[in-house]
């Protein structure tokens, strides 16, 4: 409990720390909103063009696309700690005094940054839920909620096992490799379409390799009434967990990876 206080007190210093400048947050905010409100954009003109994609109706796209986008963008609003600031720690030495404070160094890692300008992504995302709900005519109840909380937060936690992927290897490269964003950001832009419009690789590769597939796409599937791969039901409540199956393995090989980091600061 005392490692959540001290992340949510990090979280709300942090905020403060953005705000001291409002009109550059506002303006930075708002181009965040330009830019997530474009990539609906594309999907209302793949909808408006072909109607469906795949055997998938237009509601039943806004509705992946704004699972990945809440998912996505609230994974960087909380973990920006990884997902953007821990190779800069490495290049510049700033992770050394990290490694001397009495604390886990993934929690500090964790608080030392956040990203308060997604919180408009985020509202894009919820938006697109909303409409792909209403659209697909989803009838709302109990177990169809819960698979939607636990598809958000097992695939919040497969996304900050793959930026640690690239932490892992920056220790070692000391430069972030490029690589990792095939299937980070590339997993972001590729999986906001339901996977079964993909070829086999891609298919392999995002529900084996990046299983964004097993936390998203089978509970929204379950959810918009078109269950995949003819599944039972309770897989819905199984496949998710993949993700937290990922932050665990890729936490114990970061704890590992930090071994044989040698201090390149000044």
């Amino acid at each position: 409990m005392n490692t959540i206080h001290l992340y949510l007190r990090s979280m709300a210093m942090l905020l403060k720390s953005h705000l001291q400048y409002p009109t550059s947050f506002f303006l930075q905010t708002l181009a965040q909103l330009v830019m997530e409100g474009g990539e609906l954009l594309v999907v209302i003109l793949v909808v408006d063009r072909f109607q469906n994609l795949g055997g998938w109706e237009g509601g039943n796209l806004y509705f992946f696309f704004g699972l990945m986008s809440v998912s996505f963008y609230l994974t960087e609003l909380f973990g920006r700690g990884i997902t953007g600031d821990f190779p800069s720690m490495v290049r510049t030495g700033k992770l050394d005094t990290l490694l001397v404070r009495p604390r886990g160094i993934l929690t500090q890692v964790f608080c030392s940054g956040m990203d308060p300008r997604r919180i408009t992504c985020i509202g894009v995302g919820v938006a697109a839920l909303v409409m792909g709900s209403i659209k697909s005519g989803v009838e709302w109840s109990f177990p169809k909620a819960l698979a939607l909380a636990e598809s958000i937060v097992m695939s919040c936690l497969l996304i900050l096992g793959l930026f640690m992927i690239e932490g892992i290897l920056c220790i070692h490269s000391v430069k972030s490799v490029e690589l990792v964003n095939a299937i980070t950001y590339g997993g972001r832009s590729a999986c906001q379409y339901p996977i079964d419009v993909f070829p086999r690789p891609l298919r392999i590769l995002f529900s084996v390799v990046a299983p964004f597939a097993m936390t998203m796409h089978v509970p929204a599937a379950y959810i918009l009434g078109k269950p995949l791969y003819g599944w039972p039901v309770w897989t819905v409540f199984v496949t998710p967990l993949s993700g937290i199956v990922v932050f665990f393995i890729m936490t114990i090989l970061f704890h590992r990876g930090i071994k044989f980091y040698r201090s390149t600061g000044s």
